[in-house]
Order: C-alpha cells, then structure tokens, then sequence
C-alpha cells in the first residue's frame, strides 16, 4: 500500500489581498508531485496550486522571498486575464529585475552596474573536483539570478548557460542539503548527454528521467552519481 500525500506546506507567511502566501516544501513536491515545479508557482502555471495560494519554495535564506512574491503577482494577474504563460513570464521576470535593482544587487555585483562580473565571484564553496577535471560548485543563487540569469533555477553548466565557465558545474545554495545530490545527479548526467551532441530538451527530459527516479528510491542516487563521474 503506497504512502498517502502529504500537503506540501510548512508556513504561511502573509497575505497578499484574497491571495495567502505559502512557504512549501519544494522537495516534497519535486519527489512527489510535480519534479519541474521550480522556486514559486501559482495556479494558472501550476494548475495544482490552490487558485488563491502562492507557493514559495524553502529557502536557505529568506532574502529572495519579496522578489519572487512581486514575479509571481504579475504572473497570476497576466494570467488570469488569458496572457499565456511565456508572455505572462517576460512581464513578470521585468518586474522582478526591477525589485533585484532597486534593492541594490546589480550595483553591487557589477563595475558601475555596466559590466558583468568574474563568475568566480558567485562561487561560494567547492564541493568536489571530478576526475575529469569538472569543478562542481555551490554557488549563490541569488546573484547568480540578479546578475546573469533571472531564471536561473537549482542548478547549471556551460552547455546551457553561457556564464557558466567551462568545465563546472553550478549548484544554487538555495536547495536544500539533502535534496542537492538529486539536483547534482540530474546536471551532471544532463551536462554528459549535452557534450556528447545531444540537444538539450532531450538531455534535460531524460535527466529529470532519472532524477524523479532516484528521488523515489535514494538507495540508487550514489551509484546513479558514480555513473556518471561521481567518484
């Protein structure tokens, strides 16, 4: 007999009008429920999300919380009106951009708010240099995200982002320990489908193949991470 769900959510955090705002469990949810839900949702993008819920994932810190609030009251209005999601997302990424610079973040992390800054500068620890010489590192998502790539979700290498230096792998501090390894198995095993030539709606589908797969039996991340270079 299967285990029963669990609702997702850990503490509502303030209300927004009739809109009630949720921190959630996003490993819970990306093991159980939906394994592409990313940093937030709501209902038109996430049809399981209560309609008048917004969802936002555990942080390490709490220090993005205001940005992804903002992005998402753009996003839900857009919409609701009928926007469809891809337009509904560029409007509500300009929003949030504009909450990132106002808060300072561009200002501090570029020359003059002008020119980017060295990658090295979003590293914040080494976890492990591979045999092959890839450098896999936690990285803070939050500049990575202000700076580079508002998108920017869990994780990343340079065959999907260009600012990813070659031969690295980039890991947002914002997950969760104990789901990092998921999240490291499914960029590197992307990252080696994409070098051989393959392109990556393919790679990223079979990762998260294996990813959902893992996550539903943890017994098998460690070999499925030696696989692929993981030693």
């Amino acid at each position: 007999m299967s285990e029963p769900l669990k609702p997702p959510y850990l503490t509502k955090v303030e209300s927004r009008g009739d809109l009630a705002v949720w921190i959630v469990d996003g490993a819970y949810i990306r093991g159980r429920i939906d394994e592409e839900f990313t940093n937030f949702g709501q209902h038109y993008r996430y049809p399981y999300i209560p309609e008048y819920e917004l969802w936002i994932d555990r942080e390490a810190s709490n220090d993005e919380r205001a940005f992804f609030i903002d992005h998402l009251l753009v996003e839900r209005r857009l919409m609701a009106k009928g926007v469809p999601y891809l337009e509904a997302l560029t409007k509500a990424d300009l929003a949030e951009r504009a909450e990132r610079r106002r808060a300072g973040d561009v200002r501090r992390a570029t020359r003059n708010g002008k020119q980017l800054p060295d990658p090295a500068t979003v590293h914040k620890e080494l976890w492990k240099k591979l045999e092959d010489g890839v450098s896999v590192w936690i990285v803070s998502g939050r500049k990575v995200r202000s700076v580079y790539d508002i998108d920017f979700t869990a994780g990343g290498h340079e065959h999907v982002y260009e600012f990813v230096p070659q031969g690295e792998v980039w890991i947002d501090d914002d997950i969760a320990e104990p789901e990092r390894g998921f999240v490291l198995l499914h960029e590197l095993h992307e990252r080696n489908l994409m070098a051989k030539g393959m392109p990556y709606q393919a790679a990223h589908a079979d990762s998260s193949r294996i990813e959902v797969r893992c996550r539903h039996h943890p017994d098998e991340l460690h070999d499925a991470l030696g696989k692929e270079g993981w030693t």
